[in-house]
């Protein structure tokens, strides 16, 4: 579906039209995406944790919310990042607006995007990007998995996801397990 993506460049550009106010007119902003870098990880889990509150916290138990934090903590997000992950980040302004993580080259890992900019594209565009990334990695890949939150699994399912399980919940956490087939 994505085909050949050159997203795994440090500080590539995107002009993303958007609307801006009630007359209708529309706006250019300018949207980076680009490796996190050393350092960035609390302004990462800001964002996480911003959106995780909103529109996933509501329908965990107390277990769950512990849990994601922990796993989605600064430290935890610089430790992964040391290891076979990476993170891209969108940012507009300077402000991140959106972030990707995605461990081992196959499997999506946090994929958040700012209420604000939710349904421009962003999530699809990181997605994209990292495919990307992990085909250059991997050129065997033959599929992109991700454990999606039950709110998610309309997006997912958007870009070419599949569910191959019902929804599952392991320490609190619920999820559907998903995966793309990009061979």
């Amino acid at each position: 579906m994505f085909g050949s993506v050159e997203g795994y460049e440090f500080a590539v550009k995107r002009i993303v039209g958007r609307e801006f106010g009630c007359n209708g007119r529309k706006e250019m902003t300018q949207l980076t995406y680009r490796d996190m870098q050393p350092g960035e990880q609390t302004e990462a889990y800001n964002l996480i944790y911003r959106v995780f509150k909103e529109f996933i916290a509501p329908d965990f138990s107390q277990q769950g919310i512990d849990e994601f934090l922990s796993f989605a903590s600064p430290e935890s997000l610089a430790e992964r990042a040391q290891a076979n992950n990476f993170v891209i980040l969108v940012l507009y302004q300077k402000q991140i607006v959106g972030m990707i993580e995605i461990r081992d080259y196959d499997h999506i890992s946090l994929l958040f995007v700012d209420a604000e900019y939710q349904g421009s594209g962003i999530g699809t565009e990181l997605i994209e990007r990292s495919l990307g990334r992990c085909h250059s990695m991997n050129p065997g890949l033959d599929r992109m998995s991700v454990n999606s939150g039950p709110n998610s699994v309309t997006f997912y399912e958007k870009v070419g996801f599949l569910p191959i399980a019902p929804e599952q919940e392991q320490n609190g956490i619920r999820f559907v397990p998903m995966v793309l087939s990009v061979g």
